[in-house]
């Protein structure tokens, strides 16, 4: 009997011992996050290596709309280029993170990312204010980051080798939108208001400077928060110093909002915000309101002049192309001609992110939909251009009214 018992012990023990090895087995051999190395899982073609391209951008909150539109952009252009990386014997995965527009949640998000080794580069992010803090964490892990959005001028000041964006500086917006507002409108006596955000807050002061120089007087400089629903507080202010323009240095939620309220209060001197109002929530929130109200903008319209793609683009999604779109769809072609490059570059073998790094960083006279890019040595773009757009007839997006070159 003990004997027996014994045999019975080891026969437990053993399959004890075959069951633990195949569970690591499972959990270590399919998860490039987990294992720490690219996936080689073959598709139906055979053995190919995933690369994954990360977005970061917030696809919940207050800037929904536009961190969804910069998703979509960037998933189009890597699934019509999907083909041509596993002609090469590449899987190209898409990987798309919500940042919900909050530098904590991007941070946390990008050491996910960077533990994932089969990301070789990221897309994004929206705010500045979240691109600036991840920026640090792509850094550290070699990994770039095109921005299809991010002006503030410390996100590329600070020299990073990683961090790069296809769009125009605040330092370049605040001062177009100041000429515009003095010299096309005739604003004198301007009432500014930031969210203090890295955003809000550097395109307000550049915005004031610009216009101080021009001539203009600035009655009030005054601040907000985000989140902020019922802006009396503000708008009274308005009301007493009473102001022939106001400058919004802020995101459309609450610049919308803005819009609202003055209107109802009897408001009526022309408003004007940055890229962030650049989206289809200024309709939704301010509705019939929206009235007299400008934008800058560092995207284009490009539903005219490339009708197709912008059909192309809401048959695929079913919704219609907002500016930043397009900006993704191009930022995402760049991080892929650089991942290309990369490859070519290292015999056709996969390549490590600062191979990756280097190759985006060096993308010169890149022909996109909406723009023009090559790269300097701190990663801005030196075709970039501002746009003045107005809204009219409640409709998105406005009408462009000035173009302007970026000084080289």
């Amino acid at each position: 009997m003990n004997l027996f018992k014994k045999r019975l012990a080891v026969i437990a023990a053993s399959a004890l011992v075959i069951g633990l090895l195949s569970a690591c087995g499972a959990s270590g051999g399919g998860s490039p996050a987990a294992s720490g190395v690219p996936s080689t899982e073959g598709n139906s073609g055979g053995d190919l290596t995933v690369i994954k391209i990360a977005s970061q951008s917030p696809l919940s909150g207050g800037s929904a709309i536009q961190g969804e539109s910069i998703k979509l952009g960037g998933q189009m252009a890597l699934e019509e280029r999907a083909e041509e990386f596993k002609t090469l014997g590449f899987d190209l995965q898409f990987v798309p993170y919500d940042d919900q527009g909050d530098q904590k949640k991007g941070v946390a998000n990008s050491e996910l990312i960077g533990a994932d080794q089969a990301i070789l580069a990221v897309l994004g992010h929206l705010n500045s204010g979240v691109s600036i803090p991840s920026s640090v964490v792509y850094e550290k892990y070699g990994i770039p980051m095109v921005s299809p959005a991010s002006t503030a001028t410390e996100f590329t000041d600070r020299k990073l080798k990683s961090a790069n964006r296809v769009v125009a500086r605040d330092d370049f917006q605040g001062p177009a939108g100041a000429e515009y507002a003095i010299k096309t409108v005739g604003a004198k006596n301007i009432f500014v208001i930031q969210d203090k955000t890295a955003y809000g807050q550097g395109l307000a002061e550049a915005f004031k400077s610009a216009a101080e120089e021009l001539g203009a007087t600035i009655v009030a400089y005054e601040g907000i928060t985000v989140g902020e629903k019922d802006f009396n507080g503000v708008l009274n202010q308005v009301l007493s110093k009473k102001p022939d323009f106001i400058f919004f240095g802020g995101m459309y939620a609450e610049g919308g909002l803005i819009v609202k309220q003055a209107r109802e209060k009897g408001i009526t001197a022309p408003i004007m915000g940055g890229d962030a109002l650049d989206s289809s929530g200024m309709v939704e929130i301010a509705g019939d309101k929206l009235t007299d109200v400008m934008y800058s903008s560092v995207s284009t319209d490009i539903t005219k002049e490339n009708a197709d793609w912008a059909a192309k683009y809401k048959e695929k999604f079913g919704k219609n192309v907002e500016n930043y779109s397009v900006y993704a769809y191009d930022a995402m072609n760049v991080i892929l001609n650089g991942v290309k490059k990369a490859i070519e570059d290292n015999g056709g073998k996969l390549p490590t992110r600062e191979q990756v790094r280097d190759a985006v960083r060096g993308t010169a006279d890149f022909e996109g939909i909406a723009t023009k890019v090559s790269f300097d040595d701190i990663g801005d773009n030196e075709y970039a251009k501002v746009f003045i757009y107005k809204f009219e007839g409640g409709s998105y997006p406005g009408v462009m009214v000035s173009e302007i070159e970026q000084p080289k």
